[in-house]
């Protein structure tokens, strides 16, 4: 997972996304809410796979790199994501949660999202972990701050960058350097990777109620509004166009 970056690729504090709002409390008084324990239970299950499919990918993805060097920057960042998916793991048990049932309904989507995206080369690679990798990312720290304080600083530290940022910019921005068409080409790669993402992340949404109500709110649930849903849908175009500048890419 990915933090932001300035136009010059330094990262900029991801948890600025959003104004954090006052507490609802810790897990256990919020759970006692079927709807609400359902839609974390879901956030959870969708992040979960995420960072398990994203250390698989990664340790695919070093196979394209140019050199030893790389293929273990890439290799200790798979496992960074191993780790976030254990972490994941290990709380869906303890708050008495199948991971495996939990994360299942999200196989489909994920892995449809990345048959769409899989990379040609090693840039491509990178751009993909960098940028599409960190529209997740800003989905769920946006929805992080309308969490039990136990659900947002789980979902915040497994949100936190693997090293792919800094990486990703030096790498991107060489390549481009050393050859300019390379630019044109990430660049349309990476409006590609924003239109999938949205898309598959659009998916999920509408066909998983408990996890809608979160963001819209409702009755029984202390979500977004549907203009706060326009605002946070904003706020992660904008930080798409961020980073793609910050890798030397127009958006």
């Amino acid at each position: 997972m990915e933090t932001q970056a300035a136009d010059d690729g330094t990262p900029l504090d991801a948890s600025a996304t959003s104004d954090a709002p006052a507490s609802i409390g810790g897990w256990e008084a919020r759970a006692a809410d079927p709807g609400y324990r359902a839609a974390v239970l879901d956030l959870l299950g969708a992040l979960a796979y995420g960072e398990l499919s994203a250390f698989e990918r990664l340790a695919e993805d070093a196979k394209f790199a140019p050199g030893l060097v790389d293929k273990a920057a890439l290799a200790k960042m798979a496992s960074n994501e191993y780790h976030h998916y254990q972490q994941l793991h290990d709380r869906l048990v303890e708050v008495g949660a199948d991971p495996t049932e939990v994360m299942t309904p999200f196989v489909e989507p994920l892995e449809n999202f990345h048959r769409m995206t899989a990379p040609s080369d090693w840039l491509e690679g990178l751009v993909k972990a960098y940028v599409g990798d960190a529209i997740a990312t800003d989905f769920y720290r946006e929805v992080a701050v309308r969490l039990d304080d136990d659900t947002r600083d789980l979902v915040l530290s497994v949100s936190a960058d693997t090293g792919h940022a800094q990486f990703a910019v030096d790498r991107v921005r060489q390549a481009i350097e050393e050859d300019p068409r390379v630019g044109g080409r990430l660049a349309l790669w990476g409006r590609r990777l924003m239109g999938e993402a949205l898309s598959q992340a659009q998916r999920v949404v509408a066909e998983r109620d408990a996890l809608s109500n979160l963001l819209v709110g409702g009755a029984e649930v202390q979500g977004f509004d549907l203009v706060e849903v326009g605002k946070m849908f904003n706020r992660i175009t904008e930080a798409h166009t961020r980073r793609m500048a910050a890798l030397g890419l127009a958006s």
